[in-house]
């Protein structure tokens, strides 16, 4: 069955950077939207980027100009490269996946299990 993993948190310092991974595995017809997500303890979750089929991005304000979206369709992986970090980066960032699995009309929603991100001042 169709599952999405997100790989590559870690702590780092402030101004440092670290790549996220999310591969998606399975029984997959088509991928669709992919998106970035965080939540700090104490936060609700909040999108921070996000990338569609065809590779038009979006991202929260806070981190504009700092992280990166991009996607490997044939690889079915996404990636979130994110520079010039800060201590308000660190969170939990989660995988979403927009994926129409095999045999399915319709795509669903997945979920990465999420991958720690700590920036140290």
């Amino acid at each position: 069955q169709v599952q999405v993993l997100e790989s590559g948190g870690g702590l780092v310092q402030a101004g440092g950077s670290l790549r996220l991974s999310c591969a998606a595995s399975g029984t997959i017809f088509s991928l669709n939207a992919m998106d970035w997500y965080r939540q700090a303890p104490g936060k609700q979750r909040e999108l921070v980027a996000g990338i569609t089929k065809g590779g038009n991005t979006k991202y929260a304000d806070s981190v504009k100009g700092r992280f990166t979206v991009s996607r490997d369709n044939a690889k079915n992986m996404v990636y979130l490269q994110m520079d010039s970090l800060k201590p308000e980066d660190t969170a939990v960032y989660y995988c979403n996946a927009s994926i129409r699995p095999l045999g399915f009309a319709n795509a669903f929603s997945y979920w990465g299990q999420g991958t720690q991100v700590t920036v140290s001042s």
